[in-house]
């Protein structure tokens, strides 16, 4: 990874080695950011995604670094797009989920930032079962019409606050973002419905009404955290 500039916002692509295999992400940090949301993108997406790019965006705005990385190598996303089976192999993209934020940790240019993770689909699902290994690093969970109902087992563990973000008009999933609200225990949860919003969020002003939601969630439990802690001190 090239050197991180000390001024403005900087983003680099990056390379993270995870035993036999090379995940490819983008690592941006606005000047002196605080915290981190790592990005665990859903079915058949990437990076790339638009939508979680858009949201990645705002976030930084608010000084916040991001990474988006792929939680499938190329070769693996190719055999998905054929099976679809890689996409639900939630124990694999949670692992995966663990190891990048192992890397992060490791990182001198990020070892010192608070770490949250912003899940969409599928990758909300390997978000809460990664927080529950990482119990006491990760410090909030955003989903976007997520699947966090496939985290069944590691629900009821996760301690970092969470928001699950469902879109008013995507009926099967506001009740299966209910159903793990309820066995969530951590105190600070919420479910927020967008009206007029699908499973996508393609709707105008739906994907800023997300973006506003989750930045707002950051910084209460990334930022403003880290700022207490270090008046503590």
């Amino acid at each position: 990874m090239r050197e991180l500039s000390s001024k403005g916002k900087s983003s680099s692509e990056i390379q993270i080695p995870i035993d036999s295999i090379t995940l490819e992400g983008n690592l941006t940090i606005p000047e002196g950011a605080k915290g981190i949301v790592v990005f665990a993108h859903g079915s058949g997406s990437s990076r790339f995604s638009p939508r979680n790019r858009y949201v990645a965006q705002e976030l930084q705005k608010e000084g916040l670094g991001t990474l988006l990385f792929d939680l499938l190598t190329a070769e693996e996303e190719r055999i998905d797009m054929i099976t679809a089976r890689l996409r639900f192999d939630i124990d694999l993209l949670a692992n995966r989920l663990v190891n990048v934020t192992n890397w992060l940790l490791s990182n001198p240019y990020t070892k010192r930032l608070s770490i949250g993770y912003f899940g969409a689909s599928t990758g909300a699902a390997a978000a809460l079962i990664a927080a529950k290994e990482h119990v006491n690093i990760i410090k909030a969970i955003v989903s976007r019409g997520g699947r966090p109902d496939l985290a069944e087992k590691a629900l009821p563990d996760v301690k970092a606050p969470t928001l699950l973000i469902v879109g008013g008009e995507d009926y099967q999933v506001i009740e299966m973002n209910q159903w793990a609200l309820d066995q969530l225990k951590t105190e600070q949860k919420e479910l927020q419905i967008v009206p007029g919003a699908t499973h996508l969020f393609e709707e105008p002003g739906t994907l800023e009404e997300v973006a506003n939601l989750a930045g707002e969630w950051f910084k209460r439990y990334l930022l403003e955290t880290k700022i207490i802690l270090m008046e503590e001190k």
